[in-house]
């Protein structure tokens, strides 16, 4: 648990709801544990576009995770048939942006799409009511909200984490919260009358009517929740996943 701990998100940008989080040191497992307890938490349906920056570890494990498996055909000619292969479904887009730096300031960005094509990922931008380009700013503007409400984040502080038990305890209060508690003006509502509805998260995707208030968070009852007596790291949504950085 000692050193720099990760949070790997998954965010619906539509809603700017927090579908995922992943705790635990940058590592090519983090990483499959996030993009799995997505895949699973949407029905494994792919979306029609991902975007993340260019860790080479993203294309490998999104692509196992949605690819459809192909089995090519026998040729009935000498040597060994083709093995099966993944291949990314037809629709859906992934792109990558990198962005360089300069004296502390972007520089250049540079997008790229990894999987799909062109005509996909404009079909899926002019679809979209949020974005006209390949960007990680929703995820990014998310990051910089989570350290503004959890000093154990912030960034050249004294207050930073020395115990991982509680970190993970007030990191997924601060997403739930996230998610449930704060309307986000980026996602404000104009109603007919000129009158404006603030919005969390989860109103914006369908799963609340309401900011649901800090006494309704402690005291709703979870339905279908079997809390575990054994209160391990692993539990909580820790996962160090010891190995080298991707």
């Amino acid at each position: 648990s000692k050193g720099d701990q990760w949070d790997l998100t998954a965010l619906d940008v539509e809603s700017r709801f927090v579908v995922s989080m992943v705790i635990g040191k940058r590592t090519r497992d983090t990483t499959r544990q996030v993009v799995k307890d997505f895949a699973d938490r949407t029905g494994k349906v792919p979306p029609a576009l991902i975007t993340t920056d260019d860790c080479n570890t993203y294309a490998d494990l999104l692509l196992d995770q949605y690819g459809e498996t192909v089995v090519p055909e026998r040729t009935d000619k000498p040597g060994r048939p083709r093995k099966p292969f993944k291949q990314w479904p037809a629709g859906s887009v992934y792109a990558t942006v990198n962005k360089t730096y300069a004296k502390g300031k972007v520089a250049a960005v540079h997008r790229k799409i990894v999987f799909g094509t062109e005509e996909d990922l404009a079909r899926v931008l002019d679809e979209s009511s949020t974005s006209r380009e390949i960007n990680t700013s929703f995820v990014e503007r998310q990051n910089g909200t989570d350290r503004s409400y959890n000093a154990r984040k912030a960034r050249k502080t004294h207050q930073f984490s020395k115990d991982i038990f509680v970190h993970l305890a007030v990191s997924w209060w601060v997403m739930f919260c996230y998610n449930f508690h704060f309307a986000n003006r980026g996602i404000r509502q104009r109603q007919t009358d000129g009158s404006v509805l603030n919005r969390t998260p989860a109103m914006a995707a369908g799963l609340e009517r309401h900011p649901l208030t800090v006494t309704e968070i402690l005291t709703t009852q979870v339905v279908g929740f079997c809390p575990n007596k054994n209160k391990t790291r692993a539990y909580l949504g820790y996962h160090p996943n010891p190995g080298r950085a991707p």
